[in-house]
């Protein structure tokens, strides 16, 4: 199983990067891991919803060149639909029993993604109606790929 991250942002706390190194090294277990971290466009400091469309599109653009060919891809968006760790446990065995062996998940910035990647989706995937810190969801996110290869794998980790 080969499982890319894309994120636009870099990680800036030593301690946050420190998870995401755990929980990358924890699912290599069970697969190749890539994490890609793309440059978000710079916006005015008062954007438009123009200026904002047009960023996202530019890093659509970006963001496409990053998915390799065949991949399940997963949007993370807070229009997603909402998953227990068990239903995405489900979804990723699913996945690959249907001969998928490349899973992508994306997360975007600030502003989201354009409307263009939640369209090529296979899945979007809300965690919750709240919004979180784009770097904190990075770490939520490989927890809970872990989770589910543990839940996949009958492991103790998922209670």
């Amino acid at each position: 199983m080969n499982i890319t991250v894309i994120a636009l942002g870099k990680l800036k706390e030593k301690y946050l990067r420190d998870a995401v190194d755990e929980y990358t090294k924890r699912i290599s277990a069970y697969g190749k891991v890539d994490i890609i971290e793309l440059n978000p466009v710079r916006l005015s400091d008062s954007p438009s919803q123009t200026e904002i469309d047009n960023v996202l599109t530019k890093e659509a653009e970006e963001i496409k060149k990053k998915i390799p060919n065949g991949s399940y891809v997963f949007s993370l968006c807070i229009e997603g639909k909402e998953k227990s760790s068990e239903q995405l446990a489900q979804t990723i065995k699913e996945v690959t029993l249907n001969g998928k062996s490349s899973i992508v998940f994306i997360i975007g910035s600030s502003f989201g993604l354009s409307p263009e990647i939640k369209k090529l989706s296979d899945c979007r995937l809300s965690f919750s109606p709240m919004t979180f810190p784009h770097q904190l969801m990075r770490v939520m996110l490989l927890e809970q790929i872990y989770r589910a290869f543990q839940i996949n794998n009958n492991g103790k980790y998922h209670k």
